[in-house]
C-alpha cells in the first residue's frame, strides 16, 4: 500500500468547492463549507478523495485539523 501526503491550504464560506495544485506543488481547497463542527474537514476529505479516485476512508487529515494549512495522506492500494 502507497501513502501520499499532500500539503493543502484551506479557504472556507467559498462561493463553489474545488480543489487545485498550485505552482509550488501544495494544493488550495476552496470549501463551501464553514469551518464548524468538522464540516470543512469532512468536505475537505470528499474532495481529496474524488480528486484522487479512492475512497474517503482512505484519506485522512495528519496535521492540522483546526488551522488552514493541512497535511493529509491519502492511501492507495
Amino acid at each position: 500500500m502507497a501513502r501520499r501526503i499532500i500539503e493543502v491550504r484551506v479557504k472556507p464560506n467559498a462561493p463553489v468547492s474545488g480543489l487545485v495544485e498550485t505552482a509550488d506543488g501544495t494544493w488550495l481547497a476552496q470549501l463551501k463549507s464553514p469551518p464548524i463542527e468538522g464540516k470543512a474537514n469532512a468536505e475537505l476529505v470528499a474532495l481529496v478523495a474524488a480528486r484522487f479516485g479512492c475512497r474517503k476512508s482512505a484519506v485522512s487529515i495528519r496535521q492540522g485539523a483546526a488551522g488552514r494549512i493541512k497535511r493529509v495522506a491519502i492511501d492507495s492500494v
